[in-house]
């Protein structure tokens, strides 16, 4: 595998659209965007692989290309991220996290426009149509309880046993409705600025 090159199998996108919650609508819909790459697990069905770096390292191009197109999907500046994949049954866990490191998360970072928390994640094993929730939260302080929220992402073919899926998720807003206290995305901003 080339450090810069991944299989991509196919790209899959799912763009979710709240607007109301509890019968009541709260300004601006919630629009929640995955996006996800099936790429080739090129450590699959060898067994124990003590070096995982070139997956690290192509994962900067992915996550690149995956924040690209999830900001495209969203129409707006996004406010929340999250990250997560699937690896197929002749991998292990640990493949996946390997596509998912700070390598990614930089890459991805970049290509929404920044974020200053570290991104949320999940990472598990399955089979082709397994359900995975990427977890979200807000981009640049992650104690902002309104933008704890989640993402039900499912590919009806992937992950085929030698392959990995890895999935950016972003949201334009937190939650509709949101009342449990906590940091204001105003006070986390005012926050930032002092920093």
């Amino acid at each position: 595998m080339s450090e810069t090159m991944i299989d991509i199998r196919k790209i899959f996108s799912q763009v979710e659209e709240i607007r109301t919650s509890a019968g009541r609508e709260d300004g601006t819909p919630l629009r929640k965007v995955a996006v996800c790459a099936v790429i080739k697990n090129p450590y699959a069905g060898l067994g124990y692989v003590e070096d995982l770096s070139a997956l690290i390292r192509a994962s900067d191009a992915i996550g690149r290309e995956l924040g690209e197109r999830a900001l495209s999907l969203l129409g707006a500046p996004v406010e929340s991220y999250g990250k997560g994949g699937l690896v197929g049954e002749a991998g292990e866990q640990e493949h996946i996290n390997a596509a998912l490191t700070s390598v990614f998360g930089n890459a991805f970072r970049e290509a929404i426009g920044g974020g200053a928390a570290w991104i949320t994640s999940v990472t598990k094993a399955g089979a082709a149509g397994a359900v995975i929730d990427i977890p979200t939260a807000y981009k640049d302080e992650v104690w902002v309880r309104s933008h704890y929220d989640g993402m039900e992402v499912r590919i009806p073919d992937a992950p085929h046993a030698d392959e990995l899926v890895v999935i950016a998720a972003v949201t334009n807003r937190g939650r509709l409705n949101a009342r449990v206290g906590g940091m204001s995305v105003a006070e986390a901003k005012a926050k930032g600025d002092q920093s």
